[in-house]
């Protein structure tokens, strides 16, 4: 008698493991959007942390880029496709207060997903996932 797999029993295990393989895969795509998702909301809140430290920590109007806040060490490094939208122009208070907007340019993930980390999170225009405050000055 020989010993090993006849072709038969070779064609059930490849057939197991490609329905197992198509049940895992879209769990798996699933799980890389859900964790892109939450590194979106985690950028937005610390970049938005870190404008509001520079505001009370240097007592003047917001950063108008990322790059201010990386320079100054209020972020360590600098997420790509983060842009900071003030309004009113940052060239004077507007009755001791400045709106801003941090908004993802990435365009890999979508506002919903974004939201369900976050339920701050809004629609920065185009689909594109914002964080809004309003930051206040107090001196």
């Amino acid at each position: 008698m020989k010993k090993g797999f006849t072709l038969v029993e070779l064609l059930i295990v490849l057939a197991v493991i490609a329905a197992l393989m198509a049940v895992a895969t879209p769990m798996a795509l699933n799980a890389v959007k859900q964790a892109k998702a939450s590194q979106v909301a985690q950028n937005l809140q610390n970049i938005m942390t870190a404008e509001e430290n520079y505001v009370n920590t240097e007592q003047s109007l917001p950063a108008t880029t990322v790059d201010q806040l990386v320079s100054k060490n209020y972020l360590s490094s600098t997420p790509t496709n983060y842009t900071i939208d003030t309004k009113p122009t940052p060239t004077a208070w507007d009755n001791g207060q400045v709106k801003v907007t941090i908004k993802y340019n990435g365009g890999d993930v979508s506002v919903a997903d974004v939201k369900k980390q976050n339920p701050n999170v809004i629609d920065g225009g185009s689909g594109a996932p914002a964080l809004e405050a309003t930051v206040v000055k107090w001196w």
